[in-house]
């Protein structure tokens, strides 16, 4: 109660008014001094009105005296801004030769003021003229000059000034004696809000658009798009052979670009790279498994793998272990690389997702060749139909036993001749995977010829048994001897004899292209169920 009374006494608000003019002239009269100790750079006038800013707890004014009549001026003249500096405008918005010009001004004509203010045991520690007069003005100057150098929808000028501003904030704190004074220039609320202004949240997005659509849009062709089909200057990597391929790099390679990456949103962008082989992955199994159940257009982005002929996957396998290798080699190396200033437990966990994502790519070779070897497969089973045939041939015809093989047979191996003997195998394929191929198809179409030969045969002993019987009913009829036994070859002999002729020639047809055929079960069973009783033990060729 009795400080309202004095409040409103009248000599109180009459010394009030006195303190207050009191205050406005010591301010003014202390700024004509800084000022005037600023311009002639008088060591000691500046450092005694510091010392009485510091003392009336003023440094405000002084960060703003010296931001005002030395600053300002300077900026105004690198990055002009206004009615009076528009028609005087450099054109773009590139910052980098402005802060090289800036760095020039702070170190003639700010750096005196920088070293008094930082001398030790001066007291002159509260003032920041870093942040609150140079950095403050730095940053009003591009708003307002330049102010499409922080719009993050130009990407790679939105980067390129984002990394010199950067190197300009180094610049600043290189002036700061100790740690704690940049740990305090880093606190201030400008050197927050400049960095607030550079939107990598935004950037981020636009650079996962760019590179992901990149990737999308290829994927989604309805063929694979073999590398020098593609429109000259479009495929860039000799070592990859399709399109979807070459793309997958280029854009795993893009994330990790000096021009694309932004070390603080690594997280993001080692995320981006594990989606991207994702994708890639999960194109392939798609197509892939469109393509086992024979599946038309059912699935967007399947569509290639349906009207792919086997010599088509010869170029995924071959992209795929190519983009493994590099995956889980150089790429890797990259990446680890950029990344080495991270602990040693996040570089592991770096290491160990991309070698998994590289893993996953590889992981699919043994469904594509599975995929090459059912449709070798099923073109041989066509050339299999034919030994239907042969029971025809022989059946109640009285021809001789057979003396050499059946024609069919050259047609038997011939899709997998031509697959392993064609260009593309020979130039693509390792010799591993042209092992597997033939080893996996050969032991497919063996399998195929048992159903079908032991079919054949036991449809003819069947057939044999049965009119046998019925001879040696119509020969009791007749009074014969049922004793009597024909010394003649049968006809089901003669069908034996055919098919052991033909598969003779077909396991020669398969050594020819280097398989055992004494490794592969079915043909032992299908030897054994045609050969003559005095050849069944040894495979002889």
């Amino acid at each position: 109660m009795w400080v309202y009374i004095l409040q409103n006494l009248p000599f109180i608000e009459n010394m009030e008014k006195r303190i207050q003019g009191a205050s406005l002239l010591l301010d003014a009269s202390l700024g004509h001094c800084f000022v005037d100790g600023l311009e002639h750079r008088d060591a000691n006038a500046i450092y005694n009105c510091l010392r009485a800013y510091a003392a009336i707890d003023n440094t405000r004014s002084a960060e703003e005296l010296f931001r005002t009549t030395i600053v300002a001026p300077l900026i105004q003249k690198i990055i002009p801004h206004g009615t009076s500096g528009a028609a005087t405008r450099p054109s773009g918005d590139d910052l980098e030769n402005d802060y090289k010009q800036i760095k020039t001004c702070i170190e003639n004509d700010c750096k005196f003021l920088l070293e008094i203010s930082f001398e030790e045991n001066s007291g002159l520690h509260v003032f920041d003229f870093l942040a609150n007069s140079i950095l403050k003005e730095v940053l009003s100057a591009i708003q307002k000059g330049k102010p499409g150098a922080f719009s993050p929808g130009r990407p790679t000028e939105f980067l390129k000034n984002y990394k010199s501003s950067l190197k300009f904030l180094a610049h600043l704190e290189g002036y700061c004696p100790s740690r704690s004074a940049v740990s305090k220039f880093r606190a201030e609320a400008v050197y927050i809000d400049f960095m607030k202004q550079w939107n990598l949240g935004v950037y981020f997005s636009l650079r996962f658009q760019e590179i992901a659509g990149a990737l999308d849009s290829i994927l989604v062709e309805t063929s694979l798009l073999p590398v020098h089909n593609v429109p000259s200057g479009q495929g860039n990597s000799p070592d990859l052979t399709l399109k979807q391929s070459v793309t997958l790099l280029e854009c795993l390679e893009s994330c990790w670009r000096e021009d694309v990456i932004v070390l603080s949103c690594a997280d993001k962008f080692l995320r981006l790279s594990l989606q991207l082989l994702s994708r890639y992955s999960s194109w392939l199994s798609s197509g892939l498994a469109a393509c086992k159940m024979g599946q038309t257009g059912s699935k967007s982005g399947s569509e290639w793998a349906t009207s792919a002929v086997p010599d088509d996957f010869i170029y995924i396998i071959h992209d795929t272990d190519r983009l493994y290798k590099v995956v889980c080699g150089d790429f890797l190396g990259h990446v680890l690389k950029l990344l080495s200033s991270c602990p040693a437990d996040v570089l592991d966990l770096v290491k160990q997702s991309l070698l998994q994502g590289g893993k996953s790519l590889n992981d699919l070779v043994p469904q594509v060749i599975n995929t090459i070897v059912e449709a070798l497969v099923e073109k041989s089973a066509a050339e299999l139909a034919q030994l239907k045939g042969i029971t025809a041939t022989y059946r109640m015809t009285n021809k001789p036993l057979p003396v050499r093989h059946s024609p069919y047979v050259a047609g038997v191996s011939r899709p997998l001749r031509a697959f392993l003997e064609g260009e593309r195998a020979t130039k693509y394929l390792t010799r591993d995977a042209i092992n597997e191929v033939l080893l996996n198809a050969a032991t497919e179409i063996t399998g195929r010829y048992y159903e079908q030969a032991s079919n054949v045969v036991s449809v003819a002993r069947k057939t044999e048994t049965s009119l046998q019987r019925i001879r040696q009913g119509a020969q009791r009829r007749g009074g014969a001897s049922s004793d009597v036994s024909d010394h003649n070859v049968s006809d089901t002999d003669k069908i034996c004899m055919q098919i052991f002729l033909d598969i003779q020639e077909y396991g020669r047809n398969l050594a020819a292209l280097g398989v055992d055929v004494s490794n592969i079960e079915t043909y032992r069973s299908l030897w054994e169920c045609v050969a003559p009783p005095e050849r069944k033990i040894v495979i002889d060729l």
